[in-house]
């Protein structure tokens, strides 16, 4: 039986109950057929000590988000997940309000996965382009 949007968003935002998700304020907001959004705060929480996000703030939200859209696009209870490569170009700077990670996939293999992470701020404005490959571990 195939998850609602709303399942699927629940159950994203229940796994960052006690992580690194939960210390950035990680909220996972859409989910598509082929993506899913987080969104995190800029705040003091996130800062540089110049008062603009921090680009390892970035780099967080955008695994996460990889992450979480790799356990929801291959559809399996029996998988762990790890990142083996991340690469984030910067491109603007945020000082407040939230920013925003549209993860979409590139390539979706049983094993191994590329994904491709949009962040942007609320403007819709491109903040960082983040690839991440992700490897799947059938339990």
């Amino acid at each position: 039986m195939k998850k609602t949007k709303e399942e699927l968003l629940s159950a994203c935002n229940a796994i960052c109950k006690n992580t690194l998700m939960e210390t950035l304020d990680i909220t996972f907001v859409d989910v598509t057929d082929s993506t899913l959004v987080a969104k995190m705060p800029v705040n003091s929480r996130v800062h540089q000590p110049d008062g603009v996000l921090h680009g390892g703030a970035s780099v967080a939200l955008a695994e996460s988000c990889g992450s979480a859209a790799a356990l929801v696009f291959l559809g399996t209870k029996n998988i762990s997940l790890r990142g083996l490569e991340i690469s984030a170009n910067h491109v603007k700077s945020v000082k407040d309000g939230y920013v925003y990670a549209t993860t979409t996939a590139l390539h979706k293999g049983r094993t191994t996965q590329l994904w491709q992470i949009r962040i942007t701020n609320e403007e819709d404005q491109l903040v960082s382009l983040v690839k991440l490959t992700t490897i799947a571990f059938y339990l």
